[in-house]
């Protein structure tokens, strides 16, 4: 490992920031010195996660969300939905049980159990969600005392990166001084000065359209800076290549939802208009001028045409023949040769029961948001059984809903962070090193992952007991246990091990004793 000053070197000469995944836009100096560009793109994330929370009430999405969010969060009334798992952690169990205590305590305060439903649902639609950690001041060691959710239209991360000496550069010096480290040679870049970075979260309690600025008057003055530490900032992990912005998990489905909600008004429209048959009257006009037999065709059709409406709110009766609407009869004037007046029949649409494009793009919706699609046909249930019940598409979506949750993750990660550094357990290098090896186990409940695992182990050990009378000729026991178990190396020596305390103890039979027992009854035997 580098030291710190070699990492400092390091940072000198290299003209590329670290690599930042996170979706956080780039300030180019303080708090308002922004680009044009920054704040269009800034304006299309607020617009963004407003559009996700009204995709979310539609009746096919808020469906397809509450299937993965049942799946990723799974809770009784017994257990919570998440626990921490320090099997994997190299620390003493004094130190294991005082983590343990402080995450029950951060659970209580999220409220976990009775509001993870609604904490992943936000994480989950708008692609983001923030808390902030509050403290007592005045006495820091006792940790966190409260954490607040906030709307993600209210705040904003800001990623700033500044020249060491200057406090508030503006935007035109601090592309000055990038163009200048970006030409020459790789060795007059490491004499320039590195910069640093300055990340903090922009706050107002009005909602922020982009970053630095609010909704109604003196936005920028009621914007309040928040410490990067005193928020815990979880995204999606979805950022757009092309602008660097967060994006949510529905962000696919907005072209599939308004291609469905487009076709929906079609086929009503269609149905609406085509569904009644309509009546076309011809009427003969001779040779009348065209004045005229417009004025004729108007006299004919108020004669025998009558259109009489009900008013529900004064209960009066009106006569609306002035008035045509599109449901209505024809009236169409033919010239002197025509076929003189004629009456005939409009039909009505045809195949208006026919809903097999509506169905395409119910599907291609639900594609989009990686459900699988047996879930949603009719008749279609969860069976438990051999490997032909098991689909690929439920084996996917059990291993996408791992990732969110593992990125879901990252929230008690942030916050279990704080509260051990504050309660002085241990340093944030020590946590760093060690957050590696803590996993948070989440209650599961798809089984076809496991059922996938027990058919592959059913016909490994098939195969090892066919192989059974040749080891020693043709296999190997390690062979066997390698190759066709799947079992490592450190697998393989923890088997053994294990295998040898459980005999030492009798939990399993020793073969050479039970073989010395065999010979010894069928000597008794024989005595006898």
């Amino acid at each position: 490992s580098y030291k710190e000053d070699e990492l400092d070197q390091i940072s000198k000469v290299s003209p590329v920031p670290p690599n930042m995944d996170d979706g956080v836009q780039v300030a180019a100096g303080g708090l308002y010195g922004y680009t044009v560009d920054l704040d269009q793109q800034s304006t299309k994330d607020y617009e963004l996660i407003r559009r996700y929370r009204c995709m979310a009430m539609h009746p096919e999405i808020d469906s397809a969300i509450e299937d993965i969010i049942n799946e990723a969060i799974v809770s009784d009334t017994q257990d919570s939905p998440v626990a921490i798992d320090l099997s994997n952690l190299d620390v003493s169990e004094r130190i294991k049980t005082i983590i343990r205590e402080e995450f029950q305590y951060i659970l209580h305060l999220l409220d976990f159990t009775n509001k993870a439903h609604d904490m992943f649902r936000k994480w989950y639609v708008d692609g983001r969600i923030y808390y902030q950690k509050v403290i007592d001041l005045n006495h820091p060691e006792r940790g966190i005392t409260d954490i607040r959710n906030i709307d993600a239209l209210k705040i904003k991360p800001v990623r700033e990166y500044r020249q060491r000496g200057l406090q508030e550069p503006n935007l035109k010096s601090t592309m000055r001084t990038y163009s200048s480290q970006s030409s020459g040679v790789f060795g007059k870049q490491s004499q320039q000065t590195p910069a640093r970075v300055v990340e903090y979260f922009l706050y107002n309690k009005k909602g922020m359209n982009y970053m630095g600025r609010s909704f109604g008057n003196n936005g920028q003055q009621q914007t309040v800076k928040l410490a990067k530490d005193a928020v815990t900032y979880v995204s999606s992990g979805l950022v757009d290549g092309n602008n660097g912005m967060v994006l949510s998990y529905l962000n696919k489905a907005i072209k599939a939802l308004n291609q469905l909600r487009w076709m929906e008004d079609a086929i009503v429209i269609y149905r609406m208009a085509r569904a009644p048959e309509r009546r076309l009257f011809y009427i003969d006009v001779g040779n009348l001028p065209k004045a005229k037999a417009e004025s004729y065709l108007r006299d004919t059709m108020a004669r025998y045409r009558t259109k009489i409406s009900y008013d529900q709110q004064t209960g009066e009766i009106k006569d609306s023949k002035k008035y045509m609407s599109m449901l209505e009869d024809y009236w169409l004037p033919r010239r002197e040769g025509g076929r003189g007046t004629e009456v005939t029949t409009l039909p009505g649409g045809q195949n208006l029961g026919e809903l097999s494009d509506l169905k395409y793009f119910q599907d291609k919706l639900y594609r989009s948001l990686n459900i699988p699609f047996s879930r949603l046909q009719e008749g279609a249930g969860f069976q438990i059984g051999k490997s032909d019940n098991i689909m690929r598409d439920e084996v996917n979506f059990s291993k996408f809903v791992g990732r969110m949750r593992k990125r879901f993750a990252g929230i008690f990660v942030d916050v279990l962070k704080t509260q051990l550094v504050l309660k002085g357990v241990v340093t944030p290098k020590e946590y760093d090193s060690m957050k590696e090896h803590i996993t948070y186990d989440f209650q599961y409940d798809n089984h076809f992952s496991e059922l996938r695992d027990g058919e592959m182990l059913m016909q490994r050990m098939n195969v090892a007991s066919m192989c059974e009378p040749y080891i020693g000729k043709y296999f190997s026991v390690y062979q066997v246990r390698h190759n066709i178990l799947g079992y490592t190396d450190a697998e393989i020596k923890e088997q053994d091990r294990q295998i040898a305390y459980e005999r030492n103890v009798g939990i399993i039979p020793d073969p050479n004793a039970m073989q010395a027992q065999e010979q010894q009854m069928a000597q008794d035997e024989a005595n006898m």
